[in-house]
């Protein structure tokens, strides 16, 4: 016998289908995708511990909030003391860390979760690395001294910067530092930072290589005038690795030049001014050198500590750590419009921009023992603070770097 069905009983019975259809497929998604856009990594200078080795805190971002989490197993040890800087491989595979106080940069291997896996530790050329950058062909060093005899803390010399070539990474092996790079006019593997005809302590404080390659600039000042005279020393890098000094280096660049950025199109260098609090723009000509944009310095907050150009857009963020803020910049031909300026927590010392969808800005607050999030306006370029930001850090952040997520995007598809 078979029961015979009226049409609203038909009618619960489609619409209960169409539910568990739907609650199948949402089911599906939540296996197969996942919102998590980004993973940050942020170093923290200060751990407990005998040692006080430094640690690397690792964050996810989602991609519709903003916010950033903490995934499981972080904070990862930074392999060293007082880690001060980060790089990350132009593979998104390794993640190189600059302990200070033990002279050595630590590779990790960055697992699919974002787990950071210790591979390899190499001594850098001079004494107490600084600074960090890298690209597709080396890894770049600033060291705060030349590796001298007479350089220590108490009798103090000019910095000097190194160059690590870097292998292509294969299916077995991340991409692998290899010996730095020998500088032929002195047969030693650094170039000094110093002044033509002149003995003045030069103390570097950034480094930037363009999106290019072609050429690397090292922010720095002399200590040994009051008050400080700010340089840009720009390098063009040649095969293997060799760095030759642009003509007209080093460039003027105001009184205490603290950080460094550039622009994708290779154009266009930012520099911030720690003790004037404002930023110097510059032209990149076609032998690298440098020349300063009409209206340039443009103002900042006090004592900006950080700078980031956004990569998609024609947008830049600069860090204020005294005044706790970000301001944001548009850019028109090069020139900086300030757009407006947003609270972050206290002493913000590092900035980035997320790689995959270059919507998310962070900072790395050092006396606030926090990050801070904010969403971008992809037209505008004002900020949106993320959900439940600042997000709790180790003690004293020191520095950012990021990778995408299984590329690009909300949603990503996982592997």
């Amino acid at each position: 016998m078979r029961m015979k069905l009226n049409k609203s009983s038909q009618l619960v019975l489609v619409s209960a289908a169409g539910l568990l259809a739907a609650t199948l497929v949402t089911a599906c998604s939540q296996l197969t995708q996942t919102l998590t856009v980004d993973f940050v990594f942020v170093a923290s200078s200060k751990a407990a511990g005998a040692n006080n080795y430094g640690e690397i805190n690792a964050f996810e971002i989602n991609s519709e909030s903003g916010r950033m989490r903490q995934i499981p197993s972080s904070p990862f040890p930074s392999g060293g003391r007082d880690p001060v800087a980060e790089a990350v491989s132009a593979d998104y595979g390794s993640l190189f860390v600059a302990n200070q106080d033990d002279n050595s940069i630590v590779q990790f291997v960055i697992g699919t979760d974002g787990k950071l896996y210790p591979y390899n530790t190499v001594n850098t050329p001079g004494i107490f690395p600084l600074a960090l950058a890298a690209n597709k062909s080396n890894l770049y060093v600033v060291d705060t001294y030349q590796p001298l005899p007479v350089c220590s803390t108490a009798q103090p010399c000019s910095g000097s910067v190194a160059v690590y070539p870097l292998s292509a990474a294969t299916t077995s092996t991340p991409a692998t530092l290899g010996a730095p790079v020998s500088n032929p006019a002195i047969s030693a593997t650094y170039w000094p930072l110093t002044l033509p005809g002149k003995t003045d302590i030069i103390v570097p404080t950034a480094i930037n290589v363009l999106a290019s390659g072609a050429y690397v600039y090292v922010t720095a000042y002399d200590s040994s005038v009051t008050p400080a005279v700010g340089y840009v020393f720009g390098f063009s890098a040649g095969s293997g690795g060799v760095l030759t000094p642009v003509a007209g280096s080093p460039f003027a660049a105001g009184t205490q030049p603290s950080a460094i950025a550039s622009s994708a199109s290779n154009s266009y260098v930012y520099v911030t001014d720690y003790a004037k609090a404002d930023v110097l723009a510059y032209s990149v000509g076609g032998s690298g050198a440098l020349t300063p944009l009409a209206g340039s310095p443009f103002r900042s907050g006090n004592q900006p500590s950080a700078i980031v150009a956004d990569p998609a857009y024609s947008f830049v963020y600069v860090a204020n750590s005294l005044d706790a803020t970000v301001t944001a910049y548009s850019v028109s031909s090069g020139a900086l419009t300030s757009l407006g300026t947003y609270t972050t927590g206290t002493q913000p010392v590092a900035i980035g921009i997320d790689p995959s969808t270059e919507r998310f800005v962070y900072t790395a607050n050092y006396l606030g023992n926090t990050v801070s999030g904010w969403q971008l306006s992809t037209t505008a370029g004002t900020l949106l603070e993320s959900q439940y930001s600042p997000f709790a850090a180790n003690a004293q952040p020191t520095a950012v770097a990021a990778i995408p997520h299984n590329g690009t995007g909300g949603g990503v598809q996982q592997p």
